[in-house]
Order: structure tokens, then sequence, then C-alpha cells
């Protein structure tokens, strides 16, 4: 996904004012922000140096440099994760391995043995590859076409997506900052660049917080679910890497004990198993 450097670049010089980073602020601007050579200035780069880096004609950048930038931006962790790996692009590697649409026994297991908890495994472009059938419960993998068990797909194109999350406009944002963080691991990824192409054309929620280029770790978080049948499930997360398929991340839903959802859960996987 060519130009992800320099609008990454430009979005974060854009959202820090020269006041927070002891410049004087004087003088019309044409846009929020610090400008390209109070960045450059700041981090003890050439003015021309850094407008190459934005262009994206970089390729050389040291380490020294991206921290320093780094620091100027007041990038966090994993922004500044970012900021080297879109810096540096690996092309070619494993954007394409098949093995990155599959789930191996042994995982598929795993998730069936947790009997009490909703748990998948999503793949590199964030489609759902393996669940249990709790998980099935929840969210009806099984009758769903391959296709439609992509999440940002799920949640920006289906317009029950609205009812199903009560906080969606929280839900949106998550799908797309993990999204675009994963996209910057793998910018050969063709089928992920026409993913974000298709999403980008169909829906402009997805277009708007695309272009704000947020990008995020879903490691763990809350998200609240309203069931058809059980009613309201709200569900604390946790996400593993699986260390055979680094690209592979298993998500496992862990309610607290003796909570309504837990007891909801309950019930939910009983009514499953009377339809099998």
């Amino acid at each position: 996904m060519d130009g992800d450097l320099g609008d990454f670049l430009r979005s974060r010089r854009g959202r820090i004012q020269p006041e927070e980073v002891g410049l004087p602020s004087y003088g019309r601007r044409r846009v929020p922000g610090l400008r390209r050579e109070e960045v450059a200035q700041l981090a003890g780069v050439s003015v021309d140096y850094y407008v190459r880096l934005e262009q994206g004609r970089g390729q050389r950048v040291s380490d020294a440099v991206l921290d320093a930038i780094a620091r100027v931006l007041r990038l966090d962790e994993t922004e500044h994760a970012y900021l080297r790996t879109v810096a540096r692009p690996r092309r070619g590697g494993d954007a394409h391995r098949p093995e990155a649409a599959r789930v191996r026994s042994g995982v598929q297991a795993l998730l069936d043995s947790m009997d009490r908890t909703p748990a998948f495994v999503i793949g590199p472009r964030m489609d759902v590859l393996a669940w249990n059938s709790l998980a099935d419960a929840v969210s009806g993998y099984s009758r769903t076409a391959p296709a439609d068990r992509n999440i940002p797909r799920h949640v920006f194109l289906d317009p029950a997506a609205h009812d199903l999350y009560p906080d969606w406009p929280a839900i949106a944002a998550q799908a797309v900052a993990h999204l675009r963080l994963k996209a910057g691991h793998r910018p050969d990824d063709a089928e992920l660049c026409t993913l974000v192409d298709e999403l980008s054309v169909r829906s402009e929620d997805f277009r708007r917080l695309w272009t704000d280029h947020q990008v995020k770790a879903c490691m763990s978080g809350m998200k609240r679910i309203r069931h058809p049948l059980a009613g309201l499930l709200t569900l604390p997360f946790e996400t593993l890497t699986i260390p055979t398929e680094p690209d592979q991340t298993m998500v496992v839903y862990t309610p607290q004990p003796g909570s309504a959802t837990a007891e909801r859960l309950t019930l939910l996987g009983s009514w499953a198993k009377t339809e099998v």
C-alpha cells in the first residue's frame, strides 16, 4: 500500500501543536500541526531528508533517525514500531503463505477443549479461520459464508452490525486500527489490499477511519454483543499469538465467573447442543 509512510507521518505531525514542543505559534498555517521543516529541525535532520522520507524515498533510513522522529511526533510504542515497519517494508516474504488460511488440528483441539469460553482464531486479514462451539453460538460462524467471516467486512458492510454491537463506533475504530497495523507488515498482500479497497469504496465510515491512520494492537479489551437469544453479553477478551503461526491470533472471551454474561453463555451453550 504505497503512500502509507507519508500519510502516516503527515497525520501524526498534524495532531501536534507547535507550542507543545516549545516552538512559537506564529504565522498563518494552511494545515494544523507541525510543518515538515519543524519536524526536521526537532529531529536533527535536514528538511530535504525529511521531505524525501515523507515521499517514501528514504528506504535506508536509520533506526536513530526513525527514533528521533518518533520522539518528536510523540508516537506510542505501537506507532513507533509501525513507523519502522512502513519506513522499511519487507517485500515478498510470507504474505501469500497458504498456511496463513489454515488452522492446525492441534489448535482446533485446543479451541474445542474450551467448553465454557467462546474462542476463535483470526488470520492476518482478520478472517475468522476456526472457532469452538460456544463462539459459534455467539456469532454464528458456521452459518456464515467464508467471505462474510471477515471481521472488518462484517462490521462495516453488514447492516445488522450496528444493532449487534451497542458500542459500534469503538468496535469499528478498533477493527480499522488493527487492520492497518497488519497491513503495515504485509505491503505485498494483494488480498489485503483488495479488502481495503473494497471497504473504502463501500463504506464511508471505513474510509474516514482508514485515512486517520490509527494503529493499535488489539491485545485485550471488552466487547459488548446484543445476542438475539441470550441478550446483552459483556465479554472481556484476551488475544494470544500462535507460536507456530505468528500471523494467526486466538481470541478468547473471558467473562467474569458468576456474572450475568457467564450464566447467559451457559444457557446459550445448552441451546446450541440441543440444535445439533
